[in-house]
């Protein structure tokens, strides 16, 4: 995968597979720290540690459709091979948190790619999901929150075609006015 947007949609996937009725997905971009923590949490199954060990090695996948599991693996690698680190908590009948902390200055960061797109797919394709996604870069910081959205919108799907024009819009704009340099 070129871009870390397409490694965050894969996880949430892994997250609508398990159930989860809500998906949280944050990035911390952080320059002073040279730093960005991306994570994904949702209120799914959960796993055991020994399906938590499962799930990190490429050949394990649950899915009926392929042999091998390689979203969560990619998603590690891309973090470690950063200098950065990778863990994944998980609890049975509560949910997973997955995690990935990367180096922002380091050579194989790989770029953090349209995440409005992704945000877009995941809602459009799952209404009855809500999801929670807040961008931090460094002290600006954002939040689209699903449950509020369709609160606001009285009965329109959040899936109609202008909520979710509206939605990449909204990101789009929002990640634009949270990363413009500060002016002095």
């Amino acid at each position: 995968m070129q871009e870390l947007s397409l490694n965050i949609l894969d996880i949430a996937q892994n997250s609508i597979r398990a159930n989860a009725s809500l998906i949280t997905i944050e990035i911390i971009r952080s320059t002073a720290e040279n730093q960005m923590t991306i994570s994904i949490e949702d209120n799914g199954c959960g796993m055991s540690k020994e399906k938590v060990e499962q799930v990190i090695n490429p050949f394990f996948t649950t899915r009926t459709t392929r042999s091998v599991g390689l979203g969560v693996p990619f998603f590690k690698m891309s973090a470690e091979m950063t200098g950065g680190s990778f863990s994944i908590d998980s609890e049975v009948g509560k949910g997973t948190k997955v995690t990935a902390v990367y180096v922002l200055d380091h050579i194989d960061l790989m770029p953090l790619g349209d995440m409005a797109s992704t945000m877009v797919s995941l809602i459009s394709v799952n209404p009855d999901i809500d999801f929670v996604y807040r961008y931090q870069y460094n002290d600006a910081e954002f939040t689209l929150d699903t449950r509020e959205v369709k609160q606001i919108l009285e009965g329109l799907p959040v899936n109609s075609p202008q909520v979710l024009v509206f939605i990449k819009d909204f990101i789009e704009e929002n990640t634009r006015q949270a990363e413009r340099p500060e002016i002095e």
